[in-house]
């Protein structure tokens, strides 16, 4: 059980919630918080649309994702989490009572929940690392507000080209290169686009055949930049 702690306050240490507390100090912030830790199965949920609200999470093994669905059965993801990444924080500011929606284990994962009275709240223990983890969490929610933006520039193209072409030149803007690997799996990247596998999969072969990209597996190499381009414009 001791090994087990340790490989997470070592996770927990590297977490942008506790960016700025040495390591050393990480046991004595996590006591302060009055954590748990929770383990899931792949696709087991987190948290249901709709159940009460009850914490913030921290991803100490596996990946989850923040999932929307709809009455005929279709998924996206809104929002994956890997080790080391914060779920639920803005629920927890903006006083939330409900998950607005599906919180889920994409594979089997292991997460530590914390009630969010013990981040908002000033520690019983006057404890002097609670304005770091303050200051961290508004970073976080920040960060996250970035990110929803990017998901509504997705959101609003139109067609399956736009999208792909805007993923896959983020892409190569991150990496500084024409070829990389993508971090998606192509389900996943599916679900992120908002798209179906099939016809996701249909037009990156046209876009290959058209001497636009060229990939194995996952690894992708932009051919002609300016073609892909112009699909953001469609």
């Amino acid at each position: 059980m001791q090994e087990m702690q340790e490989k997470y306050i070592e996770i927990a240490s590297r977490s942008n919630l506790f960016q700025g507390i040495e390591r050393s100090n990480i046991l004595h912030v996590m006591g302060c918080l009055e954590y748990k830790i929770a383990h899931f199965e792949k696709n087991e949920y987190i948290a249901r649309i709709g159940t009460p609200f009850k914490g913030i999470y921290l991803v100490l093994e596996g990946e989850t994702a923040i999932v929307r669905e709809t009455y005929s059965g279709m998924r996206s993801i809104v929002n994956l989490f890997n080790i080391g990444d914060v779920c639920g924080e803005a629920l927890a500011f903006c006083g939330l009572k409900q998950w607005p929606m599906s919180y889920q284990a994409l594979t089997d994962s292991t997460v530590m929940v914390v009630h969010p009275e013990r981040i908002i709240n000033v520690c019983e223990r006057a404890c002097i690392f609670h304005k770091t983890i303050l200051s961290n969490m508004i970073r976080v929610i920040a960060q996250k507000a970035c990110d929803l933006n990017r998901k509504v520039e997705y959101l609003l193209l139109k067609t399956i080209n736009g999208k792909l072409s805007k993923y896959l030149l983020e892409q190569k803007e991150m990496k500084g290169s024409m070829t990389f690997e993508l971090p998606l799996n192509r389900e996943k990247l599916a679900d992120f686009l908002s798209i179906s596998r099939p016809s996701m999969s249909r037009e990156l072969g046209r876009l290959r055949n058209e001497g636009i990209i060229e990939f194995h597996k996952n690894t992708f190499r932009i051919v002609d930049e300016e073609r892909l381009k112009s699909f953001l414009e469609e």
